[in-house]
């Protein structure tokens, strides 16, 4: 009951505060302009501030949970997007909504949620726990496209802010509350949480560097798409609060049209051809909506086309990098991933911003086929591992001789048929195995680790 509590208290959670930070994404650029000085650079920066506040403290926030626990590191980060709403819903500058966003983006609790998900779940169930999280980012992602343009013209940009602020109230309502208290030594989970240690040799993983790019343009074509179809669905005679009714069905449809090639893309080993074609989708998207600045129809069509290929890549990018990052790094790859990810949100409203000033719409389009082009050119060279899964068992030495021990189990252990990687976290005494579902043994890693403790 503890651990359903869990999973569904943090998938809340982490849902009302994303659906905070997303609701702005569709209206700024139409309801921004009524604050003085207020140009489409800036607006741009607005909406995109919040990805380099997040992109910087992503992974020191996560450290930071380890050290001084889950709670009260949420509890700092969500208190830091009260505080950034409330300014910028009382803002009557644009610098002013600016600085809030950036406070909003400064309460940077993805890695310490995801981090106490797995102190409150067992290991079995921790995969079906955080695809629980996923599935509320995309429900509030979806949320925001509906409510944003709503409320924004039905009571303007401060209400938008207002609700934010009242989502992270809630928000930490649900962590004191709802979520169960974690346990009160605080391990440090390799694969969940990032380790300094390890951020080099992770940085520096050419497989991760391609999924790396690949987020960071994701998030950097997302933004110059919210940047410029609000505006060109208002110069199409569409009021803002009816925006949704063009948003939804395309996501919605689109959503439901990628399903079976997610299924095709894991279950039939075809995930590198259903990746590649996403992308080539999105590029398509692009080359559409380039040309669809006198044409509702192609803009309908350009958006349906991008949501099919969005949907279907935030689905696999996060299953990517964890069949690519290395035994007991996924937590540090993992934190690596979410700040290229912000950092794309940055710049692409910040540059999108930048050319919708210039009156460069096309520009716009353009930028983003150039970065989904050079995404795709890049991706071409991935390497992703066929039939893998990570293994955790617990690993304890004592004695004078740990050092040589642990070489020897780790030589030991690489022998074995399956075993592609290992990594030995001593400090969380555990064992992280990345190998082949259809060789690997687990009764005799257990064997051989049973000589450690014996």
């Amino acid at each position: 009951m503890s651990e359903s509590r869990a999973i569904l208290g943090l998938a809340l959670l982490y849902a009302f505060r994303m659906l905070g930070l997303f609701i702005i994404l569709p209206v700024i650029q139409v309801l921004g302009r009524d604050y003085p000085n207020a140009s489409p650079t800036l607006l741009g920066l607005a909406m995109g501030i919040y990805g380099a506040s997040q992109a910087l403290l992503q992974i020191p926030f996560g450290w930071l949970s380890d050290r001084i626990g889950r709670k009260p590191v949420i509890t700092v980060g969500l208190l830091l997007f009260i505080a950034g709403s409330l300014l910028a819903a009382s803002a009557e500058s644009i610098s002013l909504v600016i600085l809030g966003r950036a406070l909003q983006g400064a309460g940077a609790i993805s890695a310490a949620v995801m981090a106490l998900l797995a102190d409150l779940t067992a290991d079995d169930n921790r995969s079906k726990a955080m695809a629980s999280v996923g599935g509320a980012i995309g429900l509030s992602f979806a949320a925001a496209l509906i409510l944003g343009p709503a409320l924004g013209e039905e009571a303007g940009l401060a209400a938008v802010f207002y609700l934010s602020t009242a989502l992270g109230v809630v928000s930490l309502f649900i962590l004191w509350i709802i979520v169960p208290a974690p346990p009160e030594t605080i391990v440090s989970h390799s694969d969940i949480s990032p380790k300094l240690d390890q951020f080099w040799t992770v940085l520096m993983d050419k497989n991760l560097i391609r999924l790396n790019v690949g987020i960071f343009s994701l998030h950097f074509v997302l933004m110059i798409i919210f940047s410029i179809v609000p505006l060109m669905l208002e110069e199409s005679g569409w009021a803002l609060a009816s925006h949704w009714k063009i948003y939804l069905p395309t996501l919605g449809i689109s959503f439901i049209a990628m399903i079976p090639l997610v299924i095709v893309a894991e279950k039939r080993g075809y995930i590198k051809q259903v990746f590649l074609g996403a992308i080539a989708a999105m590029l398509i998207s692009f080359a559409i909506i380039s040309r669809s600045f006198s044409s509702f129809a192609l803009l309908v069509a350009g958006l349906f086309v991008f949501f099919f290929g969005f949907n279907l890549l935030e689905a696999l990018l996060p299953s990517l990098v964890s069949k690519v990052a290395p035994a007991g790094r996924k937590g540090m790859a993992l934190g690596i991933y979410s700040t290229c990810q912000f950092a794309g949100v940055f710049f692409g409203a910040s540059i999108a911003g930048w050319l919708i000033g210039q009156e460069q719409y096309s520009a716009a389009a353009l930028l983003a086929l150039f970065a989904l082009f050079v995404w795709l050119v890049v991706s071409l060279r991935l390497q992703i591992p066929a039939n893998t899964k990570r293994v955790q068992l617990p690993f304890f030495l004592s004695g004078s001789d740990v050092d040589h021990r642990s070489e020897e189990i780790h030589s030991e252990l690489l022998k074995l048929p399956g075993v592609r990687d290992i990594y030995v976290d001593r400090l969380a005494a555990q064992l992280y195995l990345k190998v082949d579902k259809e060789q690997f043994e687990l009764a005799q890693a257990q064997k051989i680790l049973a000589g450690t403790t014996g």
